[in-house]
């Protein structure tokens, strides 16, 4: 009969039994009130992989008496979830459904749809995972009736502590004594960044290659070093080392730095993440180079365009160059600050009424005493220009661009100040 994972076999079956995420299931936190209410509504767990959030899901349907359901949004279709909900007058499905859709970004916006309709109906309670921003890739409707938990990566002392009992489970099974050499759980812990699958992974194998007798098996530290050097470049797509060096990647290019910029686009195409490495390259030239080089965007992706034909590895060459030219090309983030500034009045619910003369009506109401929408065509004025409101009344005379000290846009603010003036 076969074996299940150490991760099943350990698997915390109550809150109290999880480590890390306390944030989140601490005594009077928000998701353990949620959990012990036994009422579960539908929720979205955000986090990297090996945080916990599948072992949740779990003690969550075991609390609620639900029958759980698990897909993978990587291989699941639309007709996988039309096979859940038929079974839903099944006796061992009275207390109702609760779904663990696991990598929900995966799914597109059809499938994303046709669920949202299950949820409406109250046919399945929905629990979706997701490694990637749920405000990004997930369905607004889905969301919106949702709750967001983001989970972080563990602690180093929250990951030693899980892979002592794993190693203590493990020798009950054989039926020895664990022998622990010093530093063996730090070393397996801090190679795993926060992802305690990887740690159980390392140490499954530290148990499986490690010397014994009769009586008792010996981790040496070497072991434990060996093995977490070997995994190390195969899991930097995940966890918390994954999103580290997505930020380094950025922030190099950010900081005109082209050799570091080179490494981590190194570090990430060794892991094969080149949609990562592709999509931070076009955030970055739009945020931090911006307005100071306005043809550098069509560049940058002509080069991510051809990457992406190319694949790998080949891909390296073309976004090398494009890695390069954003890293020392001159920096303006005057867009990027001058969106958020804007976004935050719009979130803040400032200035919601459009001044009548930029309105798309052409008509008054008899309750308007000065009839007219008094609009200025600025191409019949000189220089293509003429003063008037465009902000709301709220916000008149607010400035959300500064132009930035580089000479592309200072040349936009003499020029701006010119047909501003009338010269």
């Amino acid at each position: 009969m076969p074996v299940s994972p150490l991760a099943d076999r350990i698997r915390p079956q109550t809150v109290e039994e999880v480590v890390g995420q306390h944030h989140l299931l601490d005594e009077g936190k928000i998701l353990r009130r949620i959990i012990e209410s036994g009422q579960i509504p539908n929720l979205i767990f955000y986090g990297p992989s090996g945080v916990g959030k599948t072992t949740v899901a779990n003690i969550i349907a075991k609390k609620s008496g639900k029958s759980l359901y698990r897909l993978n949004a990587t291989t699941a279709s639309t007709a996988d979830l039309k096979a859940i909900i038929a079974s839903r007058s099944d006796f061992e499905n009275q207390k109702g459904i609760l779904l663990y859709l696991d990598e929900i970004q995966y799914f597109n916006k059809k499938q994303q749809q046709t669920l949202l309709e299950y949820i409406e109906n109250g046919d399945i309670t929905l629990i979706a995972s997701t490694t990637e921003n749920p405000y990004f890739y997930v369905y607004n409707a889905i969301l919106s009736r949702s709750t967001v938990f983001e989970f972080k990566p563990l602690s180093n002392n929250d990951i030693e502590q899980f892979i002592s009992r794993a190693f203590e489970k493990m020798g009950q099974e054989q039926g020895l004594k664990v022998q622990l050499e010093e530093g063996v759980l730090r070393v397996i812990s801090g190679g795993a960044a926060g992802d305690l699958r990887r740690a159980l992974n390392t140490t499954e194998l530290c148990m499986l290659t490690a010397e014994r007798n009769e009586k008792e098996v010996f981790i040496t530290k070497q072991t434990a070093l060996d093995l977490t050097s070997q995994s190390a470049v195969r899991y930097d797509r995940d966890g918390d080392a994954h999103y580290d060096i997505l930020s380094a990647y950025q922030k190099s290019m950010r900081g005109s730095d082209p050799d570091a910029a080179l490494y981590y686009l190194g570090r990430l195409l060794a892991a094969g993440d080149l949609p990562s490495a592709c999509r931070r390259l076009l955030v970055t030239a739009a945020e931090d180079v911006g307005l100071a080089y306005p043809g550098i965007m069509p560049i940058v992706k002509a080069y991510v365009d051809s990457a992406l034909m190319v694949g790998l590895p080949e891909a390296r060459i073309p976004l090398a160059d494009a890695v390069v030219l954003v890293s020392i090309s001159p920096k303006s983030n005057s867009g990027h600050d001058g969106i958020a500034a804007a976004m935050a009045d719009v979130e803040a619910g400032i200035g919601k009424t459009i001044p009548r003369h930029l309105q798309n009506k052409h008509f008054d109401g008899e309750d308007t005493e000065v009839k007219g929408q008094f609009y200025k065509y600025p191409h019949a004025f000189p220089n293509h220009y003429v003063k008037q409101q465009y902000l709301p009344d709220e916000l008149q005379n607010k400035v959300y661009y500064e132009f930035g000290d580089n000479k592309t846009e200072q040349s936009y603010k003499a020029y701006m100040d010119k047909i501003k003036n009338g010269k």
